[in-house]
């Protein structure tokens, strides 16, 4: 079987720079396989008020300041920016990292913080699939160096071209959210990768109908990396002492009420938690990491649970 991948989502949230910065420079130190931040504008988890990081430049920062670890938007806004800039910015972002890029995208889904910001986001979810689904043959074609064209209702594109071609023969799209009629049917037509979340049960059902509508677009599912988003991991040697750890990253986050079912406990106890997903082909494991970045189960989830999980499967 192949190894588990671990990814790090650092919440770009209630922080300073410093500290996110320092969060994945670490997480490539400890060997993780991949490194996230979310593409939002306010704090997204708990009270939208307070200091937030843009995510295209934070994780070009972690690029530049790293060697071997994966880099990507969990995922990138569609709405945000036009497409063919978006490709034109994943492939300066692969040269940067040299071939370490993930193009993370998704059809976006906050609201307030996008009217906020003035920018269009459609009459509601509906639309922005439509937009992603014109917008995915555009990022595709232009990493592929196709020079594509498009006269969508919504974006346009004449010949455009992308030199240079990013470093990555195939640069990976990821494409996050689980929406079973349209989000999936869009990974199955264009994703290298996808990521579900909601749990394990949730993930089990959404992949089988990826992979029914792989079948029906006539392509082959083993193709798409499949990564699953796990929830926020504390690791310590009593459960009591993880949920006291647990329960103060959530105030620093100021979020009033707990997310139940979460990798907190004990190693043996977050192996157990995560060991189901490995049986149903989710061999990424992207947890999340908030602020202030608690070092020790950032390093014991890769030091004693990976070992344990690739034991398991």
């Amino acid at each position: 079987m192949p190894a588990v991948k671990l990814g790090l989502l650092c919440w770009n949230q209630n922080t300073d720079w410093p500290s996110l910065h320092a969060a994945g420079v670490r997480a490539d130190r400890l060997g993780y396989d991949s490194l996230w931040a979310w593409d939002h504008l306010y704090p997204i988890v708990g009270d939208p008020d307070g200091p937030f990081y843009e995510g295209w430049l934070t994780i070009a920062a972690w690029a530049a300041a790293t060697e071997h670890i994966r880099v990507g938007l969990m995922v990138g806004a569609n709405p945000y920016r036009n497409p063919a800039l978006v490709a034109k910015m994943a492939t300066t972002l692969d040269h940067i990292s040299g071939g370490r890029t993930y193009l993370g995208i998704g059809a976006a889904w906050n609201e307030s913080e996008a009217g906020d910001f003035g920018i269009e986001f459609g009459s509601g979810i509906p639309e922005r699939l439509r937009w992603l689904g014109e917008a995915l043959p555009i990022l595709r074609g232009m990493l592929n160096g196709e020079a594509p064209t498009a006269a969508g209702p919504h974006y346009h594109a004449v010949h455009v071209r992308n030199d240079p071609a990013p470093l990555q023969p195939r640069l990976p799209i990821l494409i996050g959210g689980g929406g079973e009629q349209v989000t999936l049917k869009l990974v199955a037509q264009y994703a290298d990768a996808d990521n579900l979340g909601g749990g394990f049960e949730t993930v089990k059902r959404k992949d089988e109908i990826l992979r029914r509508h792989c079948e029906a677009v006539g392509r082959d599912e083993s193709e798409i990396e499949r990564t699953a988003g796990v929830g926020v991991v504390v690791i310590r040697d009593s459960h009591a002492e993880a949920e006291r750890v647990y329960r103060r990253l959530f105030e620093v986050n100021r979020v009033k009420q707990l997310w139940q079912d979460q990798p907190v406990g004990t190693p043996e106890e977050v192996t157990e938690m995560l060991s189901p997903y490995l049986g149903i082909g989710y061999r990424h494991l992207v947890v999340g990491h908030p602020a202030p970045y608690d070092e020790e189960s950032a390093v014991r989830l890769a030091s004693e649970v990976r070992p344990a999980l690739e034991k398991v499967g």
